[in-house]
This record gives C-alpha cells, structure tokens and sequence, in this order.
C-alpha cells in the first residue's frame, strides 16, 4: 500500500474553491497593504456582503459598557425574546486581529447565534489596537464579562451563567476571560467557552501555519501586520493561554477550519483541555478557511457549520445548567 504523501492537495470545498478563487483575484491592497481605516472598513464591506442579513430579532439594543480604561465600551444586546426568565447570556467577542472588526461587521453572526442558541448575546466592541495595544482588549474583555454577570439594569435581564464565545481574535478573548473568571470569580460563571478557530498559542510554531498562511484568506503578512499594531507578549496567556493553567476551566466548545493557518492551535488547546480534565467538544469545518463564520453568504456550506458547532453549545449549556441545577 503506498503512504499519503504530504504534499498531497487539501481538501478544499467547491464553494470555498470559488469564494477563493474570487477573493485571490480582486485588485487592489491586501489587509497589510492598507491604512488602519482602510482596513477597518474593507473588513465591515466585506461582511456586508459575504454575509447574510443581520435580520430581525425581538431585541436589539445598543448598550454602553464601563471599559477597563477610561473610555466606556458600546456594546449590543440581541435577543429573540421580548422578556425571559433568569438564565444565561452569552458574551460574545468579535474578530479582526484585535485591530479591524467591531460591532457593525459581525452583527450577522451575534443575531444568528441568539436566534440558534434562544439566549441573550451581548456583544461588546472592546478596544482595538494600536491605539490601544496588548492588554487592553483582554482587560476590556473582562470588564464587559463581569458587567453581564451582574444582571445590569441595562439589559433587562437576570444572567445565572456566561456562556463567552468569539471568532478568531475574539475566540481568543473568550478563552482569556474564562481563565479570568476562574480564578476570580464574577457574580456568576462562566458555564461554556466556545471560541471560534482561537489564536491560542504563539509560543510554539504550528505546521497548518506553513501549509495555509498563503492564499486563504488568513495570510502570514496579515497575521504579522495584526501583531505589529497589537503588540503583545508572546507567552502571556492573556494573548497564549494555551501557556496558562487549565485545570479548572468551564467545558469548551471549540470549532476550527481544516484550511486555517491557526487550526493546529485550536486542535492543540482542545487537546490540551482533555488532559487537564477539561469537558471539549471539538469540530472541524473540513475543505473550509478562516472567517467562515462571517462569510455565510459567501459559502453556503459555513451556515451548516455554524449550526453544528451552535448544536454543540447548546448541548454543552443544557448539561452545564443540570449540573447548577444538581448542586
């Protein structure tokens, strides 16, 4: 019998194959090439349109969150029910390299995920880099999980558990703010973490760095641009948290993508929770690229994905609150 080779093609989905084809081949600067406005914007119009509508929700409310700097927060509540009986809340953090990305641009994602998951998201715009670098989007991220907790007249609605989720940089954040909260608890838990293909370790190198950090969207010379405006410790694990402690975080719910350059992190920190007794679930969106959470319209098959991986997290909050429940 003759060994796989290595070097063998991967396997790329056909909507992804002409999401790629498309996206490789538009004129113009890439993410690196760009200006920090230019950037920001390119990644709201992209959404705009690889995205499907935000739609319609019972709730959806702009609130204002105490930050951990000077400056409050925006951040909004989207909810598929008018009122609800006490329960928990997900806080969800966005994408974007902690440099581009905000409220606007996954607006999408935030209402889907309410809808799937029937809880309240509250999703918080913390402060971006570089006008505010590493450790300012962890510390806001962590003052705004601590602001749900306390049940804030604001939302109008009585939180028994966090549920802290995000995509990418975002992913990144949710894991950071469980840690925090585990070692100093807020006015409740985080019962789930459920990041969305995490950065989790930039300590160690990854072979999935190498194999798709060109021509899929996620580049290397983006991920360095983001590093470069971020500026981060590379073993802190407010930015590594796959270098922190484990035992004792929340269950996990972690969903990656086969063609990421970040997929062998987010299998590594699953693998990692495993061994320090940690409950994981973890999926893997096969054939399919990072960002594929935002670009739904783009390819049609990630709104599959997204609802396996929302599947996942409800099963993972419905055991966490039997477990609140038994004591």
């Amino acid at each position: 019998m003759t060994e796989p080779t290595t070097d063998a093609a991967p396997f790329v989905r056909a909507d992804v194959r002409a999401f790629l084809g498309y996206l490789n081949n538009l004129p113009g600067p890439r993410t690196h090439e760009m200006t920090l406005v230019e950037a920001r914007t390119a990644m709201r119009a992209m959404c705009d349109v690889a995205d499907p509508p935000r739609g319609e929700l019972a709730v959806i409310r702009d609130v204002t969150i105490r930050g951990a700097g000077s400056d409050d927060m925006p951040a909004r509540l989207y909810d598929a029910r008018e009122t609800r009986a006490p329960g928990p809340a997900v806080v969800f953090f966005h994408g974007g390299g902690w440099v581009i990305g905000d409220i606007d641009s996954h607006a999408s994602l935030a209402a889907e995920m309410a809808r799937q998951l029937d809880l309240p998201v509250i999703s918080v715009g913390y402060r971006l880099a570089p006008e505010a670098p590493f450790p300012a989007a962890p510390d806001d991220a962590e003052a705004a999980a601590r602001w749900v907790a306390e049940s804030p007249d604001a939302l109008g609605r009585a939180v028994t558990g966090l549920v802290v989720s995000g995509d990418s940089a975002g992913g990144n954040l949710a894991i950071v703010v469980a840690a925090a909260l585990r070692d100093r608890p807020a006015a409740v838990p985080v019962i789930v973490q459920a990041p969305i293909y995490p950065a989790t370790d930039a300590t160690r190198h990854y072979a999935s760095f190498d194999s798709f950090a060109d021509g899929y969207l996620l580049t290397r010379e983006t991920m360095a641009w983001f590093g470069g405006q971020y500026r981060p410790v590379a073993d802190d694990p407010r930015f590594s948290p796959l270098a922190g402690e484990l035992a004792g975080l929340p269950p996990a719910v972690i969903v990656s993508a086969g063609l990421d350059p970040l997929r062998d992190q987010a299998r590594a920190y699953a693998a990692a929770l495993a061994l320090a007794g940690v409950a994981v679930t973890y999926q893997e969106a096969a054939g399919n690229i990072h960002g594929f959470a935002t670009l739904r319209r783009a390819i049609p098959s990630s709104q599959g994905d997204i609802a396996a991986f929302l599947d996942a997290v409800n099963a993972a909050v419905a055991s966490a609150q039997r477990a609140q429940a038994a004591g």
